[in-house]
């Protein structure tokens, strides 16, 4: 299949189409003509980005870094620059804001063309998250995410309250993390600061280049997890850079493939591009497994959520042996004061450790948000070895589990869709073929007689 150089926002299939425009578990992209989505509550939402042409050439290059790229980004939807190293997914990202300026082309957001605007003034109304977050080590979390607030002039009151809202809004206590510098916070809390930071003056665009790169696999789960929250709330337009397909996947309204200098091979719906790659080059991203990385298609929120006994920490022991024992269940979840999963606690496990708590039962390993995708879920399950993970709110508070035969039913039904789609493609493609054996068929008659 050729090169496919000129990509509009059309999708290239009919389901990458319909897909497009929200299905279940994506953020949904706004289509309004204004740019903007009119469903958001309140705030800012996302900007139309239209590339035209946009082309990079460092001085001394044979050849552009970035080649005539030709896009369009819809309003509010997330959209996933993903290829080989080198390939120029980074350059095309920071020309955007031009962090790096482009040498030919032209750049829309909101239909108004930036390409010859201030670049200070147009950083300011972008955000952008970086990977290991890019905090200034010497301002507190509040000062850094009051940064770009405060260069464009907001009033104090104002921005006080912003820093609050930011810090709810990532799941960060306000209280507790106000005043800390970056070098006091974990990997994931610096991460989830530059976010706040990069949202902080209400951007309509936000640019992301391996913001969570720089994670452990638990903590960059969880990051996804809180990023899909976001977009849920706040419909912003998202530019995010990746090397991890499977992270393309779970995040991207839809994913634009890129060959070397940013050349598209394949511009589509995450759906469209497991089941229809279109030629080797995206196949080999797409690897092997197609149908288990379909798993990052469904959202906790979207199968059963079901109840399971719990327990206080600071419950009266006896409570918890009578719990343990009359329930239907053989153990039960030990939640800690703030009410998030903390231990399984099995029968046999309190009179083992003597009746403490603190020396019984199996630390949580792992827990999963409604947001996480079924694939976060399964492998969840077979970390934590129980036969079902928890499910917690945005502050870690439980709020019930999903058990390991739950997702293997979802498993099997993805495995039987593709199964049904294979055997309807079969028989579109011997359509195809008949109707051309016919009319070569009808063609030679045709010769003969004349």
């Amino acid at each position: 299949m050729p090169e496919t150089p000129d990509i509009s926002g059309t999708p290239r299939t009919a389901q990458g189409s319909e897909a497009a425009a929200g299905g279940p578990g994506r953020s949904g992209a706004a289509t309004d003509s204004g740019g903007a989505d009119a469903s958001a509550a309140h705030g800012k939402t996302g900007a139309t980005i239209e590339l035209e042409n946009l082309t990079k050439q460092y001085p001394g290059s044979a050849a552009p870094a970035v080649d005539s790229v030709n896009m369009e980004i819809k309003a509010g939807e997330i959209v996933i620059f993903v290829g080989p190293s080198g390939c120029g997914k980074s350059t095309t990202l920071k020309m955007i804001n031009r962090l790096i300026e482009p040498t030919g082309g032209r750049i829309r957001i909101a239909g108004e063309d930036v390409t010859d605007m201030d670049p200070v003034k147009l950083r300011r109304k972008i955000g952008y998250a970086i990977q290991a977050s890019g905090l200034f080590p010497h301002m507190t979390v509040a000062r850094n995410i009051a940064l770009v607030p405060k260069m464009v002039g907001w009033p104090k009151s104002k921005i006080a309250a912003r820093v609050e809202e930011m810090l709810d809004l990532v799941g960060l206590d306000p209280g507790e993390f106000h005043g800390r510098y970056p070098r006091q916070l974990s990997g994931g809390q610096q991460q989830r600061v530059g976010v706040a930071r990069a949202l902080a003056a209400d951007p309509p665009v936000l640019l992301m280049d391996e913001p969570f790169g720089a994670v452990d696999p638990i903590t960059r789960d969880h990051l996804q997890d809180e990023l899909i929250r976001l977009q849920r709330e706040l419909h912003k337009t998202i530019v995010f850079v990746t090397h991890d397909f499977d992270e393309a996947i779970k995040l991207g309204d839809r994913i634009a493939v890129l060959r070397e200098r940013s050349r598209i091979a394949q511009f589509d719906t995450p759906e469209a591009i497991l089941t229809n790659p279109a030629d080797d080059f995206v196949s080999g991203f797409v690897g092997a497994g197609a149908a288990l990385k379909r798993l990052n298609l469904t959202r906790v929120r979207d199968v059963e959520i079901t109840e399971y006994p719990t327990v206080k920490i600071d419950d009266p022991l006896q409570d918890v042996f009578d719990k343990l024992r009359s329930g239907s269940t053989n153990e039960i979840l030990l939640l800690d004061r703030r009410g998030r999963p903390y231990k399984w606690l099995r029968r046999g496990d309190l009179m083992r450790a003597k009746g403490s708590l603190a020396r019984a039962g199996t630390l949580v390993a792992d827990t999963v948000t409604r947001d996480a995708t079924l694939r976060d879920a399964l492998e969840a399950v077979l970390t934590d070895n129980t036969g079902r993970v928890a499910v917690t709110g945005r502050r870690g508070e439980y709020e019930g589990v999903v058990d390991m035969e739950t997702l293997m039913n979802s498993v099997h039904e993805l495995l039987e869709a593709d199964r049904l789609d294979a055997i309807e493609h079969q028989h579109h493609l011997e359509e195809v073929r008949a109707h051309q054996t016919h009319a070569d068929q009808e063609g030679d008659g045709g010769g003969a007689r004349a």
